[in-house]
């Protein structure tokens, strides 16, 4: 695959990447545990076909020691075992409000009551903003046709100093 725009060598991109970091750091300062983070960026990844984006919570994911049988069902994460309740609410919340084009109501009443049940407020506006992110970085990275593979954990730590 061809790159159609190189992000991370284009300056104004770059200033840009760097304000996204800043924001996704209150984020990482959230009570959403990065286990949960990592999971919900996959699967978001994962329907909107970010190939980059895919890559990179993969290798975040099994970097904080998640284990690979439960990143490998993800995409199954309803048929699976080995999620908590809290994590398959927010699965259910990444996947109808990644979706939204495909429901006409959005997010169901149903899902939001599951949510929070097991997510207090800051872990809800917490979820909220990562959602959010995550399907714009996809889009990103999916409308430049960011290449997958080359991701190292961690690589984007250098983008905040």
């Amino acid at each position: 695959m061809d790159t159609r725009f190189d992000l991370f060598g284009n300056q104004l991109a770059g200033t840009f990447a760097k304000r996204f970091a800043g924001a996704a750091l209150v984020l990482e300062q959230s009570p959403l545990p990065r286990t949960t983070r990592e999971l919900v960026s996959l699967r978001a990844s994962q329907i909107n076909g970010c190939g980059f984006c895919v890559d990179m919570h993969t290798k975040e994911a099994t970097a904080a020691g998640e284990s690979p049988a439960r990143l490998n069902l993800v995409a199954a994460w309803r048929e699976a075992v080995g999620f908590s309740e809290a994590e398959r609410a927010a699965l259910a919340l990444t996947e109808e409000g990644t979706r939204l084009a495909d429901a006409h109501q959005g997010v169901s009443d149903e899902t939001w009551a599951r949510v929070r049940e097991h997510y207090d407020d800051d872990g809800v506006a917490a979820l909220l903003c990562l959602i959010a992110m995550v399907n714009a970085a996809n889009r990103l990275n999916v409308i430049a046709r960011t290449p997958a593979g080359s991701y190292e954990p961690g690589m984007f730590a250098a983008v905040l100093r």
